[in-house]
């Protein structure tokens, strides 16, 4: 499966423009955004925008040989895979969603789901911080850049993810 590219220079969250392109017959794709005005997380939560930071969804159909169960690790251990190849960092998983680094965090990911004309698809968003974190309360952010000598872009870590996606979906 190959993932359509929609890339927009400010959203309110890629996951409501992918909810908006399946509702309009496109059955998978991947929505890259510059910046987001809305962006959020679990619980309702809000996913902070800085800028040269990485905001994306990846949307398709969900088949009966994927577990939904599964796929939010899957989802986690593909991102992660992908920041490896420019990152000579150890990365960990913090269940259900986050991605870590010196155990504070760098990447979210929100999974969603959606019937269209009785057809379940699954929406994962992914928010990475490339140049800047936020500071939350309680909650140690980083980002990529800081463990980098060369600057890293959001281009390259997007085409990563987006092969590795591809990949995945295409087995």
């Amino acid at each position: 499966m190959r993932l359509k590219k929609y890339l927009f220079n400010t959203v309110t969250s890629t996951n409501d423009i992918a909810i908006n392109k399946i509702n309009k017959g496109s059955i998978s794709g991947i929505v890259i955004a510059k910046k987001q005005t809305n962006g959020r997380g679990r619980y309702g939560n809000k996913w902070i925008y800085f800028k040269n930071n990485l905001f994306i969804s990846i949307y398709f159909k969900l088949s009966s040989k994927i577990s939904l169960k599964n796929l939010t690790l899957k989802s986690c251990q593909l991102v992660k895979k992908s920041l490896l190849k420019f990152l000579n960092k150890k990365i960990t998983i913090k269940k259900p969603n986050d991605l870590m680094i010196c155990k504070k965090k760098v990447c979210g990911i929100l999974q969603e789901t959606i019937f269209y004309k009785n057809t379940k698809f699954v929406i994962i968003g992914i928010g990475i911080n490339v140049d800047n974190s936020p500071l939350i309360e309680n909650y140690p952010t980083t980002y990529l850049n800081l463990f980098k000598k060369k600057k890293l872009t959001s281009v390259k870590i997007y085409n990563e993810i987006k092969k590795n996606f591809e990949s995945y979906l295409n087995k």
